[in-house]
């Protein structure tokens, strides 16, 4: 018994308890969210041959300068007017950018860190996963509805349309994992990656198409470069977003970075496996998984950096006529491998 069951009793202890680690993985996320807005326009700037944010700082330390840029950032869109217009609708306008959010944020309740430093350890956890991150599409759809604007709507359908399609070739590319892992369980999903060999137990090595189409179909997710054809149509309205400002704005940018972070966890845990070490007798831990999530998200930075935007057919192109059907080819030659007295895996 603990000092909170023995004070509270043990229904209120468990709630306690668990409203503490909800706490404990929420402020960190954000402020992840956060400073990769900083680490994202000092690396693209590093790229371009430019200083990056360098002028706001903590206290006037030198050392420290451009690091409060991301602070700044929030108190300038906190103090910004939200604006709704006249003719929305009011509720489902306030309410678009929580859905967005929601989903994002809700999703790391079954995310592990290590094999016991997780919020919840449930069977279905990759079912969970596939099933709160769809729910984000609402928020697109609902935004752009409640907006009442033509270009807002506009925006959303496109938004929505490419969701969709990059969703279907990312829940194939989990298929497979879940064919490799036998599980649900996303700790066993990592545990069934170790190996006595490192780097060539991962998923990585009889996945890797499968890896690249879930890390690239993640970057049209959220709609980033080189696929944010929201942000670049010929009226550069932003999509769904146009009609957005202040608080509300910035509930939608924390959604983007959010669900970037998670992508790259997510690959980092079904392909990378997770906390264990590439190389064969360095001890295992959470350090490695931060290194490989900010790999990941360094590899967003330099496509954004790096590719000019696509044009919207060949965006869609791409997502249905050629992941897709990679995709299932894939799931149905790792079925027939699997079956094969030599495969290694």
């Amino acid at each position: 018994m603990t000092i909170f069951d023995s004070i509270m009793g043990p229904d209120l202890s468990f709630l306690l308890w668990t409203l503490i680690k909800i706490f404990m993985i929420a402020v960190p996320v954000m402020l992840c969210v956060a400073f990769t807005t900083l680490a994202e326009r000092k690396v693209i700037g590093y790229i371009q041959m430019r200083l990056g944010p360098n002028r706001v700082t903590f206290f006037g330390l030198r050392f420290l300068r451009g690091w409060a840029q991301p602070f700044a950032d929030v108190v300038k869109l906190l103090l910004k007017e939200v604006i709704v217009p006249a003719n929305s609708n009011k509720f489902l306008f306030l309410l678009a950018p929580m859905l967005s959010l929601t989903p994002a944020l809700a999703a790391w309740a079954v995310i592990p860190f290590t094999d016991s430093l997780v919020l919840t350890n449930i069977d279905a956890g990759l079912l969970y996963i596939i099933a709160i991150t769809s729910m984000g599409v609402y928020g697109v759809i609902v935004a752009g509805w409640a907006s009442n604007s033509k270009y807002a709507f506009l925006g959303a359908m496109r938004s929505a349309a490419q969701i969709v399609a990059y969703e279907i070739a990312m829940g194939f590319a989990l298929v497979c994992v879940l064919m490799m892992s036998a599980s649900l369980n996303l700790i066993e999903i990592v545990k069934m990656q170790a190996s006595d060999y490192g780097i060539l137990g991962w998923n990585l090595i009889p996945l890797f198409p499968m890896f690249l189409v879930y890390f690239i179909a993640g970057v049209a997710e959220t709609n980033r470069a080189p696929f944010d054809v929201a942000e670049g149509e010929s009226e550069i309205v932003a999509g769904p977003h146009v009609e957005y400002s202040g608080t509300t704005f910035a509930v939608f940018f924390l959604a983007e970075y959010a669900n970037m972070l998670l992508i790259s966890t997510l690959a980092s845990i079904m392909f990378l496996g997770g906390w264990l070490s590439p190389v064969p007798g360095l001890s295992d831990g959470i350090i490695w998984l931060l290194s490989k999530v900010a790999f990941l998200m360094f590899c967003f930075f330099w496509f954004r950096a790096t590719f000019p935007r696509y044009r919207y057919d060949q965006i869609m192109r791409l997502g249905w006529k050629v992941f897709i059907p990679l995709t299932i080819f894939w799931l149905i030659l790792i079925g027939v491998l699997m079956k094969m007295p030599w495969w290694p895996w």
